[in-house]
């Protein structure tokens, strides 16, 4: 049993395909099964099934998975620490989020950062949901995971940073425009563009709307916020999302965004497999990102508390 066979095992769990690793890791399937195989003699028992779409880990094949996951994670991060206590302030910060938080939540800290530690290396591996997030940080070489916060996940620490209070998204025609703020029981008659229920934020607004009591229609799906926000410029319904900070949605353009306080803020902030392991580069790195979402918000506040209801004054 090698350090090898049992990355491309945890691979193959993950990819659910041995061709799919294969093409990953540039070798051929036979490679691949050859390291399963291996595993699998010395383990004594099958730890994959094969199915017609694929393999799925057997009950023993999860058990050492996440034995596996646990211990290249742990692994590899003491290699990254070592070779940063040789670089001094150069190395690799390696971060999972999603598409568009770079340029919602981490401008501003990216420039600084990047002034402040010109050798280290920033590197953002994309992913569609806090979910997969979770498991890219769980079994990837990754120090740092910017996801919606959400329950107790095993073998990872959620630290929030800031709480986005929500919005109605509504063209600058619309009757809701002028209001100063929308209460849930006008939502029950309006169609919604919604995020999909898989998704963690989607998942938190619908478990508001149920603990609220709210029944609202949708018939248009999509992918993120920022598209929320055009579909119902474009008119094709209200969305309700978090006021992101990295948004700029002029009160005088074709969009207004009317609070909706009813709802509870979306906390987000860092996932990390464990705080006070990470290097100090990608601690910097969090804590300047940290403060730069915490400014923003306070600055926001202070903005809207001086000019009514209009939140993009």
């Amino acid at each position: 049993m090698t350090l090898d066979d049992l990355r491309v095992f945890v691979a193959v769990c993950r990819a659910g395909s041995l061709s799919a690793v294969a093409r990953e890791l540039d070798r051929t399937q036979s490679a691949v099964s050859q390291h399963v195989r291996r595993l699998e003699r010395e383990a004594g028992v099958s730890l994959l099934e094969r199915r017609p779409r694929g393999v799925v880990p057997t009950h023993a094949g999860r058990v050492l998975c996440d034995a596996a996951s646990e211990s290249i994670a742990g692994l590899d991060l003491a290699l990254r620490r070592l070779g940063d206590l040789v670089d001094g302030e150069s190395g690799a910060v390696q971060v999972t989020t999603g598409g568009t938080t770079v340029r919602h939540f981490m401008s501003e800290a990216v420039v600084a950062f990047r002034r402040r530690y010109p050798k280290v290396s920033l590197e953002f591996r994309t992913e569609t949901s806090s979910r997969n997030c979770f498991e890219a940080l769980t079994t990837g070489n990754l120090d740092l995971a910017w996801v919606t916060i959400d329950g107790p996940v095993r073998g990872i620490e959620q630290h929030p940073v800031v709480s986005l209070p929500w919005a109605l998204a509504v063209p600058a025609d619309d009757p809701l425009a002028d209001l100063s703020c929308v209460r849930t029981a006008e939502l029950s008659d309006i169609r919604l563009i919604r995020l999909p229920g898989n998704s963690t934020s989607g998942a938190r607004l619908d478990a508001a709307f149920a603990e609220l009591g709210i029944r609202s229609s949708s018939d248009t799906s999509v992918a993120d916020w920022d598209t929320a926000l055009l579909l119902a410029e474009l008119g094709l319904g209200h969305a309700v999302v978090p006021v992101l900070p990295g948004w700029d949605v002029p009160g005088d353009g074709p969009l207004r965004l009317v609070p909706l306080p009813d709802l509870p803020p979306l906390p987000v902030g860092w996932a990390v497999r464990r705080w006070g392991a990470l290097s100090p580069i990608a601690r910097a790195f969090a804590e300047a990102v940290a403060r730069s979402c915490t400014e923003r918000a306070v600055n926001r506040s202070t903005v809207q508390g001086g000019h009514g209801h209009d939140p993009h004054s």
